[in-house]
């Protein structure tokens, strides 16, 4: 964390693209309630509707139920626009179909700025990533020069769009950037805790604030705030 450069806000417009609900919720939906409450516009696309999320409950079930806390969690932080690609939970794969769909939601949003998650293949601490997450977030970095290049997916009549200028993954093991969201901490924590009937199903405790605490705080304290959230920054 030593060394950890602040993330610009000089934009005004976002795209969050991820996988599954509830993924943008474990630290960047606190950065989300900071810029909309800066007058910032944020969108979110998700692949999936996370269908394959609950181990005990019908997969079509699960999608209404994810889908619609999801929305809650957008909501919570100031977010009116969530958008579901309707790709398999689980079962995501890289290849130029799946860059096609994000690369024309880039070209439809136009964000100055978009934010996915790690696609390392650990993160912080060791843990193995799961593949969903590793495929979409190289998909999205590749997205961005993709919906770049008039050339690329012309099929998706869309005008290219070259005005993203740099991309944030959160969760990663090689965050080198930050977002201060001192006093936005806990409108994240609101928004992870939309998830209820997700939390539930996993049959076992989990406390959505000392989650988020636990790693808010010693990122802030590293770069001299209260809380911050860490990101790797990629510029495009």
């Amino acid at each position: 964390m030593v060394g950890m450069e602040e993330v610009s806000e000089d934009w005004g417009r976002a795209l969050a693209i991820v996988a599954h609900p509830d993924d943008l919720e474990y630290g960047g939906s606190a950065a989300v309630a900071k810029w909309t409450a800066q007058g910032k516009e944020v969108v979110q696309v998700l692949a999936t509707r996370g269908e394959a999320g609950i181990d005990g409950m019908d997969p079509e079930e699960v999608a209404r139920i994810r889908t619609a806390e999801q929305i809650e969690a957008a909501r919570r932080v100031g977010v009116g626009t969530v958008e579901f690609l309707d790709q398999p939970d689980g079962m995501l794969e890289y290849g130029l179909p799946l860059r096609r769909l994000l690369a024309g939601a880039i070209r439809r949003h136009r964000p100055e700025v978009v934010i996915s998650v790690n696609f390392r293949e650990t993160f912080p601490g060791g843990m193995f990533n799961m593949a969903d997450h590793r495929v979409l977030g190289l998909a999205v970095a590749d997205a961005i020069r993709d919906a770049a290049n008039r050339w690329v997916f012309r099929d998706l009549d869309l005008d290219p769009w070259q005005g993203v200028k740099f991309a944030l993954f959160g969760g990663s093991p090689q965050a080198a950037h930050y977002v201060d969201v001192t006093g936005h901490l806990q409108a994240g924590i609101d928004s992870l805790l939309a998830h209820k009937v997700y939390f539930d199903g996993l049959g076992a405790d989990f406390d959505a604030a000392a989650f988020l605490t636990s790693m808010a705080t010693p990122t802030g304290e590293a770069v001299g705030v209260e809380h911050a959230i860490g990101f790797e920054l990629i510029a495009t």
